[in-house]
């Protein structure tokens, strides 16, 4: 089996993604890249997480091929590579539907430096205008809007994280729908946050580097 490794733990982390509330039912998709290989797992569309193994998992190219796996590969697989193809150092993609930052996806609002856990993503989590989702044009749409962060909203649909490795993409994930409950309970409140200057938010930046590469 191609990829057993990266395919078991998309299995654990699928599973660990909805414990934790970060999407709901079949939705969301989550992926691992093998460097030295040049492939990555990905997980299948449309499966329960908590009925899925390892065998279910897909082995995708870059290119977009499948390498190995009976199944159908996440319709937003073009939203994985794209990132492993272009991005030096991401060896991970989550895609969650989570409440908060699902609902500021609907307002079109990015989440500015309000609290130093924003630094999961970078100095901001941007939004992005609506694309067709499963299309390579939300792909490159994701790509550019992400630019050097490791987050952004996708407008009126929910929340993308690369990262390193896949225990520090979830974290991101989990740590970002933090934040944009924070930031909808401020302007619920009828206020705006105080955020945090430039020169704090890059302290913060630059104390997260090491985090980042274990």
């Amino acid at each position: 089996m191609l990829l057993q490794e990266e395919r078991e733990k998309i299995v654990e982390y699928g599973q660990e993604m909805l414990r934790r509330g970060l999407t709901a039912g079949t939705f969301g998709n989550l992926s691992i890249y093998n460097e030295k290989e040049n492939l990555f797992a990905i997980s299948p569309s449309g499966m329960d997480y908590f009925k899925t193994d390892a065998s279910d998992v897909v082995v995708m190219t870059l290119d977009g091929e499948k390498a190995d796996g009976d199944r159908k590969p996440s319709s937003e697989v073009d939203m994985h590579r794209i990132f492993y193809q272009k991005r030096p150092g991401i060896k991970s993609v989550v895609h969650t539907h989570p409440r908060y930052a699902t609902t500021l996806a609907c307002l079109g609002w990015s989440i500015p430096p309000l609290h130093y856990l924003v630094a999961y993503s970078g100095k901001e989590v941007p939004c992005i205008p609506y694309v067709p989702f499963g299309t390579y044009e939300l792909a490159q749409a994701a790509l550019d809007g992400m630019g050097d962060n490791y987050a952004c909203i996708l407008g009126n649909h929910g929340l993308l994280c690369v990262g390193g490795n896949i225990s520090y993409t979830l974290d991101v994930s989990e740590q970002i729908e933090f934040c944009a409950q924070l930031y909808y309970n401020c302007k619920a409140a009828g206020q705006e946050p105080k955020l945090l200057n430039d020169e704090q938010i890059s302290s913060v930046l630059e104390a997260f580097q090491t985090y980042r590469q274990k």
